[in-house]
């Protein structure tokens, strides 16, 4: 097997692991990424698969040219994946990442328990970049 960028090969088991990005709020409060390791070692060696996971349901949005959101934080955790065009989260210190058709991220960057919501603190921005309109699909957990 080949790796992608999505994709790992754990050294003691010879495995492949699916690298999630993952968006989650840490222990200041501020929206952060990290990226975690999710082991294949169910199925066949031809196609191996991640433990089943339970999802609630999914959403479709188009988000037009010229598309930015407030800061915000995620409601319930999802899975987002770009379907179509490019999808840029911005963090309260500066720092971005554009995700474009193919990748996903993880979003579970949600208000810390008893907070109030605080647009200088808390939660991302998202926005559409690029010459497409934003196509994604929530998978929500």
């Amino acid at each position: 097997m080949t790796p992608s960028p999505q994709i790992e090969i754990d050294e003691a088991s010879g495995l492949p692991q699916f690298k999630r990005v993952v968006l989650f709020t840490g222990a200041d409060g501020r929206a952060a990424f990290r990226d975690e390791l999710v082991p294949l070692a169910e199925g066949k060696p031809a196609a191996r698969l991640s433990a089943f996971v339970a999802a609630q349901g999914y959403q479709l949005r188009c988000s037009p040219l010229g598309f930015r959101s407030e800061f915000h934080c995620t409601g319930e955790p999802q899975w987002v994946f770009i379907l179509q065009g490019q999808m840029e989260i911005g963090l309260q210190d500066g720092r971005s990442r554009v995700f474009g058709p193919g990748q996903h991220f993880y979003s579970a960057d949600t208000l810390p328990e008893g907070a109030v919501f605080d647009p200088a603190l808390h939660g991302h921005w998202s926005r559409q970049v690029g010459p497409d309109p934003l196509v994604t699909l929530f998978l929500r957990d």
